[in-house]
């Protein structure tokens, strides 16, 4: 998979991209970032990127000629082009499988009042990462970019470790356990002890089911 950033502020990324899971994935060739600074692509003398809008009011709008430039550079077959924006559909786990399965994937990434309308006919995609605003849409690229990438085959150490993730099996994940068995006076449940992998997995479905339900009732209803 390549994962294009289309942003004003690159170094934004450098921290994130090459730390944990995310820089086990290029490390293994699986993934590679793609850091584009569509400044670079703008037709005006000082690299301007945004203007006043039309019409009056306040901040000023991303202007489409260097988003339209660094698209057409890139070339790509048939990309999954994601707008990041606080108008868009909500991201969700069910997306991020959805996405783990593409070749390329851009990010366009704005900042200032909001985009020229144009640029949308370049997206497929618009997302939000939740109802508030970010100064740009940076951070929420590397939120979903997390998502995404731990979801590729290979990508984990074991496959297993994200299919029983919260709302990957349209509930919250069950409570977990380790070392050691009795802390402050609170125990392990003596069911994950004993064993038993058919009682084990009970009450673990049990547990995700009873989370669910109190913390995240809409889980259900869906």
């Amino acid at each position: 998979m390549n994962i294009h950033y289309l942003t004003l502020f690159p170094e934004m990324y450098e921290g994130v991209l090459n730390t944990s899971i995310l820089k086990r994935a290029k490390e293994k060739g699986i993934v590679d970032y793609n850091l584009i600074n569509f400044r670079d692509y703008s037709e005006s003398k000082h690299n301007k990127v945004d203007d006043y809008p039309y019409g009056g009011g306040a901040g000023m709008v991303l202007k489409p000629e260097p988003v339209f430039n660094a698209m057409d550079a890139l070339d790509l077959a048939s990309p999954r082009v994601i707008l990041m924006c606080p108008q868009g559909q909500p991201f969700n786990q069910k997306m991020a499988e959805s996405l783990s399965g593409e070749d390329d994937i851009v990010f366009i990434c704005g900042h200032y009042e909001g985009y020229d309308e144009r640029i949308r006919t370049l997206v497929t995609d618009e997302v939000s990462i939740g109802d508030y605003v970010l100064t740009g849409g940076e951070l929420a690229s590397m939120t979903m970019t997390d998502a995404v990438v731990r979801l590729i085959p290979g990508v984990l150490s074991r496959e297993e470790s994200h299919q029983e993730d919260s709302f990957s099996t349209g509930m919250l994940e069950h409570p977990h356990y380790t070392r050691p068995r009795e802390y402050r006076g609170m125990q392990v449940p003596d069911v994950l002890l004993n064993g038993n992998h058919k009682l084990i997995e009970e009450w673990r479905y049990e547990q995700s089911l009873m989370r669910t339900r109190e913390r995240r009732p809409d889980l259900l209803d869906n």
